[in-house]
């Protein structure tokens, strides 16, 4: 449409907005991992499912659910006690739009002939695919994916319950969003939460004090509190408590079998820095009915199947935030002329731009390369060593680098990178949750140690296929060494963060070598492998400068 003229001056020289894309088709590295690690139709498959993904209407929607964040309703008009909480129209659109698109069952929907026998256990698959989907809807808006990414990982915890899960896989797998608040048997479609962290213990879940008492069967009340339950609209909650066998795996329904309100009553809802279109409660049980899932005293077991399935999801939404990021200031760059040339084509910006680009290859392809893992863990010793041993690596460095990095990207934009229209303040708030959600840096690196001595000559595999994928590039002997060297240290944990950092660059560039051009692959170890790369724009990338400009955001 045309606008009035101000009375004062033309308005010229803005970028025009960035939608009605596909996200998919104008991201080469992306399309390259996915040729790279994915079945045979994987990249054309993401550009079709990427056709109306960066529609108007979809950035729209992300700007509503932000700034329109949830309501906690603790009663009804009658005074009866509810805990319901009230989202805007926006965030349930976003949700029926991920869900219809499988994000919350995708990869188990095989199994669903073999959990109707009850002979078998959910076996992921096409993770690959699944984790390209997740990383292209992350850049549109992140913070309804906390629901859909817990509804998946839960059918891995819920393996050791065939019959509930029986129960709750077809609804999991219907890709039906329905946000009505009955009992879940009611429903056509489910979500799925969990609750580990307590106020007194956060990441030390051993030392949480909810109790369980043995009703009956495989039913038991809990009484206790959550410092931080996610999404607390889910269908059911996979929660920790203390029985008396120790610490157990339980799912907690929001209503009890004879349909009545459970005793999960909403303290209130976190204000947080980012994430805003999520809910994010506190909570405490008076004698909630829930079910145990697993056996007493295998708890942590027991979530630890859907904690790595959520990790793997933290990696791809940072990747995708990042990718996000750097979309936007590439579109800003090309449009938009300082001192008589289009930024783009100054040299300090154009080393700056790059400089993201190169994160943004090594993040992507690492992402979906853990993601194959994932999909061939079950058949292979050395992909089952890769998943336990990169997940936390990489979460810790791909995760901790987003928050910077998005910052180096809204000061591509300068000022207007800065304010509420631009939709990168909400992506610079989004990043840090994924760092922090499902163990913060120093537990990811004590993770990385952990997995190591428990499988000493898994790792020393690993390392050796890694030091074979990297042998012609600069200074990778000298960085398997270091690996090295770090996990066999006997105090290892002051330096664990230095050995987890080193292991995640090795798996980056060798991720990179099957999925990029050699230039790329070569300047990722030569800026990054000696750990001196602290601020963007300081690398010399100069002669891959067009390259990966070029494949950032192809011209068009």
């Amino acid at each position: 449409m045309t606008l009035e003229p101000f009375a004062t001056h033309e308005v010229f020289n803005q970028t025009p907005p960035f939608v009605d894309v596909n996200l998919a088709a104008l991201d080469k590295p992306l399309l390259g991992a996915l040729e790279a690690f994915g079945d045979a139709g994987a990249a054309p498959s993401a550009i079709a499912q990427a056709a109306g993904l960066g529609a108007a209407e979809n950035f729209e929607l992300a700007r509503l659910a932000n700034e329109n964040p949830p309501k906690l309703k603790v009663f009804n008009a009658r005074g009866e006690r509810q805990d319901f909480v009230e989202f805007h129209p926006a965030y349930h659109a976003l949700m029926r739009q991920s869900i219809a698109a499988g994000l919350a069952s995708s990869t188990f929907e095989g199994s669903a002939a073999l959990l109707a026998s009850g002979k078998g256990k959910p076996r992921g698959k096409e993770h690959v695919a699944r984790s390209a989907l997740h990383y292209l809807m992350s850049g549109i808006e992140a913070g309804h994916l906390c629901p859909v990414t817990m509804t998946h990982a839960g059918v891995a915890a819920l393996a050791v319950a065939p019959t509930l899960l029986k129960t709750l896989m077809p609804r999991v797998g219907s890709r039906i969003y329905d946000a009505s608040f009955k009992p879940f048997w009611e429903k056509r479609g489910v979500t799925l939460g969990m609750g580990m962290t307590e106020k007194q213990g956060g990441s030390d879940v051993r030392a949480n004090t909810t109790r369980a008492e043995h009703v009956a069967a495989d039913e038991y009340e809990i009484t206790g509190h959550k410092w931080f339950l996610s999404a607390p609209m889910c269908d059911a909650f996979l929660i920790l408590a203390q029985a008396a066998g120790g610490l157990t795996c339980f799912l907690m329904p929001r209503f009890r079998p004879d349909g009545t309100l459970n005793a999960l009553r909403l303290q209130r809802l976190k204000d947080k820095a980012g994430n805003r279109s999520n809910a994010s409660s506190e909570a405490e049980f008076a004698k909630a009915f829930a079910w145990r899932i697993g056996e007493e005293g295998r708890g942590v077991p027991t979530i630890i199947e859907m904690v790595r399935l959520t990790r793997l999801d933290c990696i791809t939404s940072s990747a995708g935030l990042m990718r996000m990021g750097l979309a936007l200031a590439m579109h800003h760059a090309r449009h938009r002329i300082a001192f008589q040339r289009k930024l783009v084509d100054q040299p300090a910006m154009r080393a700056t731009l790059a400089d993201l680009a190169l994160s943004v290859e090594a993040a992507t392809a690492v992402a979906l390369r853990l993601a194959l893992a994932f999909d061939r863990a079950g058949e292979d010793p050395t992909e089952s060593v890769y998943a336990r041993l990169i997940t936390p690596a990489i979460k810790f460095a791909v995760c901790k680098a987003a928050p910077g990095f998005l910052y180096e990207a809204m000061e591509c934009l300068g000022g207007n990178g800065y304010v509420e229209e631009s939709p990168l303040p909400r992506l610079y708030r989004e990043a840090p949750v994924n760092a922090i959600w499902e163990g913060s840096g120093n537990i990811m690196a004590l993770d990385v140690l952990r997995a190591a001595r428990r499988d000493g000559e898994g790792a020393e595999r690993l390392l050796a296929e890694l030091a074979r994928e990297t042998q012609d590039l600069p200074e990778a002997e000298t960085l398997v060494q270091r690996v090295k060297t770090g996990l066999a240290r006997r105090n290892a944990e002051g330096s664990a963060r230095c050995v987890t950092q080193a292991l995640a660059m090795l798996a980056a560039a060798a991720a990179l070598t099957k999925c990029a051009p050699p230039s790329i692959a070569e300047a990722f170890a030569r800026t990054r492998f000696h750990g001196g790369h602290s601020l963007f724009g300081v690398a010399d990338l100069e002669s891959e400068c067009g390259q990966l400009l070029e494949r950032a955001l192809p011209a068009g």
